[in-house]
C-alpha cells in the first residue's frame, strides 16, 4: 500500500499539481475521488485523469458505473437520495441521473448523512427488477460505520423486528409481541469490528455491517440498540455521540447483485471515504 501523494508524484506530478488534481476530483480510487493525499491505496486502484471533468468533492455525486438499464452512484454524505418534502430545489441522486440520462427510479435510498454506493433504475422496468432484488434479500450490502465503544471482532447476528414507532416517536426494535397494527417488519444485520481506535471523547470501533434486510435506519438502529450507535448519529444517540463526528459516520462500501437482464455479477467496493479514513487512520489503536 503506497499513499496517494506518492502514486502522484511517481506519475510525474509535483506536489502543487498533485493537490490540485485532487481538489478537483481528477484522481479515483476504486472509482471514487479522492481528496486526502495522505491515505493509502494500491497503485493500480489509482486513476488520475487530467481531462476529467471538475467536481466539488464531497458535494457532487458521481457515476460509477452507466448501464443501458441502472446507474451505480457513489452519494457524499449530505445529499438527499431522492427528493423530500419541503426541500423543493435541493440537489439529489436520483435527480442528477435524471438531468443526465432524462429519466432515473430510485431502487433503494441512503439516509442522507449517509455516503457511499447507491443504484438507480434509468426505466421503470429495470426499477421492477431490481427492487425485486431486494425484496428477495438478493443484493450485497456492506457498511463502515464508526461506532461508539468496544465492538467484538467475532461477527454478530442481530435479528428483530422494527416498527415506525417504538413508543417515543422513533423506529426501533419490538420489545415483545407487536402490537396490532403496529406494521412491524423483520431486519437482519450482521455487524462485527475491524478495529478499535481512540478519537476525542473515547473509545471507538471501526465496524463493517452487512444487511440481510433493507429496512429504513436498520443499521442505525441495531448499532444503537447494541449499544454501539453511530457517531454523529442525530436520532438513536446522546448529544455527546451526536457531537463526535461532524456527520453520520455511515458508508455503504459495498454494493453487488445480478444482473436481471443479463446474469452478469455487478460489484462495487470503494473502501473507506476520505474523512472515515482520515479518522481512523490518524487516531491511536485501542488497547
Amino acid at each position: 500500500m503506497v499513499r496517494v501523494i506518492d502514486v502522484l508524484k511517481e506519475r510525474g506530478l509535483s506536489a502543487r499539481e498533485a493537490r490540485e488534481a485532487m481538489t478537483s476530483g481528477k484522481v479515483r480510487v476504486r472509482g471514487v475521488p479522492v481528496g486526502d493525499g495522505g491515505r493509502f491505496c494500491e497503485p493500480d486502484d489509482l486513476l488520475f485523469d487530467s481531462t476529467a471533468p471538475r467536481l466539488q468533492l464531497g458535494r457532487d455525486a458521481v457515476f460509477l458505473q452507466v448501464h443501458p438499464r441502472w446507474v451505480v452512484v457513489w452519494k457524499p454524505s449530505g445529499m438527499l437520495a431522492v427528493r423530500a418534502p419541503g426541500r423543493d430545489g435541493e440537489p439529489t441522486v436520483v435527480g442528477a441521473v435524471a438531468r443526465q440520462f432524462k429519466q432515473a427510479y430510485a431502487v433503494h435510498r441512503l439516509d442522507e448523512g449517509t455516503s457511499g454506493c447507491m443504484l438507480v433504475a434509468r426505466d421503470l422496468e429495470s426499477q421492477e427488477r431490481l427492487k425485486a432484488l431486494f425484496e428477495k434479500h438478493e443484493v450485497e450490502r456492506r457498511y463502515f460505520a464508526l461506532a461508539q465503544g468496544r465492538v467484538p471482532q467475532e461477527p454478530r447476528r442481530i435479528r428483530s423486528v422494527l416498527l415506525r414507532d417504538r413508543g417515543d416517536g422513533k423506529r426501533g426494535s419490538a420489545i415483545g409481541p407487536v402490537p396490532p397494527g403496529a406494521e412491524g417488519k423483520p431486519a437482519e444485520s450482521e455487524i462485527r469490528g475491524v478495529k478499535g481506535v481512540k478519537l476525542p471523547g473515547g473509545f471507538c470501533t471501526l465496524v463493517e455491517a452487512q444487511l440481510f434486510t433493507g429496512r429504513t435506519h436498520q443499521v442505525r438502529i441495531h448499532l444503537a440498540e447494541a449499544g454501539h450507535p453511530v457517531l454523529g448519529e442525530p436520532l438513536y444517540a446522546t448529544r455527546a455521540v451526536t457531537e463526535r463526528f461532524p456527520r453520520l459516520a455511515l458508508h455503504a462500501a459495498v454494493l453487488g447483485f445480478v444482473d436481471p437482464f443479463d446474469g452478469s455479477l455487478v460489484r462495487w467496493d470503494i473502501g473507506l471515504p476520505d474523512d472515515i479514513d482520515r479518522a481512523v487512520r490518524g487516531a491511536k489503536v485501542a488497547g
